[in-house]
């Protein structure tokens, strides 16, 4: 059973944080990032946002923490990188008894931006969390430091650079980059795993391994995810009935549809639907 989430920013007495944002360093919105850090926490650290407007970056340096993948809280530990999309719900949290130090990066990307993060980049890698961290680092000791113009927009750049490259998908297969292309023309359709794995001519077990190690998540996990992401546009940009823009991504049951939506964003198709027109 899901939890019922709540926007949630509990920091507790041993969290350590630093964190620069638009505001302080105009810099950052040259590239739409709006905040960027490093937080040192222990329990009961928490954070849940629920539509967040921008793509996010958590890379871990030591210890492990928790973060929401895929309808179920995943241990992250040293060296493990987490992307997120933009309106996608976004929750992590400490463990009790362990630390958990890490870098982070968030965007701000209005409706019609398209994301750094997209519905190809994967949620995990297994690499890249410390290269992440060491410029995240280095932004904040200039930063504390001489604070020189060209060298924060040299950090900044990196910074951002570094996410853009861990987003991209893709970096493998272009079998794969072509099942999805042809996923993403037709998401009504009745994909199975056996269809998407002829679609690409792989094994279904070679298609697992490859969606595992280049998105973090199964084929079908994958096609759940970019319905819900075509989903969401819909929701925020026509007035039609949930029912119909379930037909539209594959659900033939609303309430099969609903229940996918919650575990991808938090919420139900019409709780987003409300709050994005707030």
């Amino acid at each position: 059973m899901n939890p019922v989430w709540e926007e949630t920013t509990i920091d507790g007495a041993r969290t350590r944080r630093w964190s620069l944002d638009v505001k302080q360093c105009p810099e950052l919105a040259v590239h739409r990032i709006a905040w960027l850090g490093i937080d040192e926490v222990a329990a009961p650290y928490r954070r849940v946002r629920l539509a967040p407007s921008g793509s996010f970056g958590l890379a871990t340096l030591e210890g492990e923490g928790r973060v929401w993948l895929e309808g179920r809280w995943q241990r992250v530990g040293a060296g493990s990188l987490c992307l997120a999309p933009p309106r996608v719900l976004n929750a992590f949290h400490a463990v009790p008894g362990r630390a958990w130090v890490f870098a982070w990066v968030r965007y701000e990307e209005p409706a019609g931006i398209r994301p750094l993060v997209g519905a190809n980049s994967p949620l995990r890698l297994a690499q890249g969390a410390e290269e992440l961290w060491r410029v995240v680092a280095g932004l904040r000791a200039e930063w504390e430091g001489g604070r020189d113009v060209g060298l924060v927009h040299h950090w900044v750049s990196l910074a951002h650079g570094l996410v853009g490259r861990f987003a991209r998908p893709w970096r493998g297969d272009s079998r794969s980059s072509k099942l999805w292309a042809a996923v993403a023309a037709d998401l009504a359709a009745d994909w199975k795993l056996a269809t998407l794995a002829g679609q690409c001519r792989l094994s279904p077990e070679h298609l697992r391994r490859v969606c595992r190690r280049e998105l973090g998540r199964t084929p079908m996990e994958h096609v759940t995810y970019m319905r819900v992401q075509w989903a969401q546009e819909r929701l925020t940009e026509s007035e039609d009935k949930i029912e119909t823009i379930a037909r539209e991504v594959g659900y033939h049951s609303a309430v099969v549809f609903s229940r996918a939506f919650v575990r991808c964003t938090g919420m139900t198709p019409t709780e987003y639907r409300e709050r994005r027109v707030k």
